[in-house]
């Protein structure tokens, strides 16, 4: 390689190219592009809003999802999990007659305990974290039904909306904020804000130097004195602080539960992180990366509705995407080990 080439790789371009999430930019704009040509409906306010929705309740729990992959572990009950937060608050609220507020914050109690037991177990056992998600997956889902079954009698949970704190709960999780002619969710607020927080607890302080040395390799930032299972609890314990905050969401926005929702999630949010930048190996990603994947998601999911396209198309066009980012991911990794 000649001199120029040398600084040219240590250059802004270069700097550019090593960014985890640049192919999910390219991925963006492309989507982007594509819809915005073929569907005019994709073009209003409306849809703007409709797909910055439907980004933020996959781009909340795929940024946990994600901080955990940098760290080289997994979490397959994210989904479900989401689904479990929101009921134990209803069914707390509903048969305890509690205030909204006291049963989600029982969830959020219930919620983190899953996630420190299950970072706990991966980091006691060494057993990969795929399996004892996987586990966690199966009994979560296993409650969800037999449980609102033998207390309510059937697979929804009834309605809480004439709970004392309902109201004040559903504008915290579910409201609606008007900017110009835009609506936006209270969750898209949230989710930018959590993506702030995210990228500076990664990027500018030691907890985030913390999270990449583990990932990169637990044993040599256990020798330098990481606290490796700190650090890897905490952020089981970030995704379900995640999956509580979607379960509220879900909770407060439709006020009823089926207990068999969420199934399938948990591939999304790896998806969007994966796509975002997120290595499948760990040590690499960032949060902004985690809430690009996160808006392909959503504006491929609403865009093809936009078009008229058949929905079936959605999950070959969401496989696609991320074959295009793995591939691009690892064709930009090796490029920049040679640098």
């Amino acid at each position: 390689m000649t001199s120029d080439n040398r600084l040219s790789a240590r250059g802004p371009v270069g700097q550019l190219i090593r960014r985890p999430e640049l192919a999910s930019l390219v991925g963006a704009v492309l989507v982007f592009a594509l819809f915005f040509v073929l569907a005019p409906a994709f073009r209003s306010i409306d849809a703007v809003s409709t797909v910055l929705y439907a980004s933020s309740t996959l781009g909340i729990v795929a940024l946990a999802v994600g901080m955990l992959m940098i760290g080289d572990e997994f979490d397959l009950s994210s989904g479900v999990a989401v689904t479990s937060s929101a009921l134990v608050a209803t069914m707390l609220n509903y048969n305890l007659h509690l205030n909204s507020w006291v049963g989600a914050g029982l969830a959020l109690v219930f919620s983190l305990g899953i996630g420190a037991l299950n970072g706990l177990l991966v980091v006691r056992t060494r057993i990969a974290s795929f399996l004892i998600t996987l586990a966690a997956f199966l009994m979560l889902q296993g409650l969800n039904l037999a449980v609102t079954k033998l207390v309510t009698g059937q697979v929804a949970t009834p309605t809480i909306a004439d709970m004392e704190g309902f109201n004040s709960a559903r504008a915290v999780f579910a409201g609606t904020v008007h900017v110009g002619p835009l609506a936006l969710r209270a969750t898209v607020l949230w989710w930018i804000a959590f993506v702030a927080i995210a990228s500076f607890l990664l990027f500018k302080t030691r907890f985030g130097n913390w999270v990449f040395a583990v990932g990169g390799d637990q044993d040599a930032a256990r020798a330098v004195g990481v606290p490796v299972r700190r650090v890897k609890i905490t952020l089981f314990m970030f995704v379900g602080f995640a999956a509580w905050f979607v379960g509220m969401h879900t909770l407060f926005a439709f006020d009823s539960i089926q207990a068999g929702q969420g199934i399938g999630n948990e591939f999304l949010y790896i998806i969007a992180a994966v796509i975002g930048g997120c290595a499948l190996s760990g040590g690499r990603g960032t949060a902004v990366g985690t809430a690009i994947g996160a808006l392909i998601f959503g504006m491929t999911n609403q865009g093809i509705v936009y078009a008229g396209w058949n929905p079936d198309w959605f999950k070959f066009f969401l496989g696609a995407m991320l074959l295009f980012a793995v591939l691009t991911n690892t064709s930009f990794a090796k490029w920049t080990a040679r640098k």
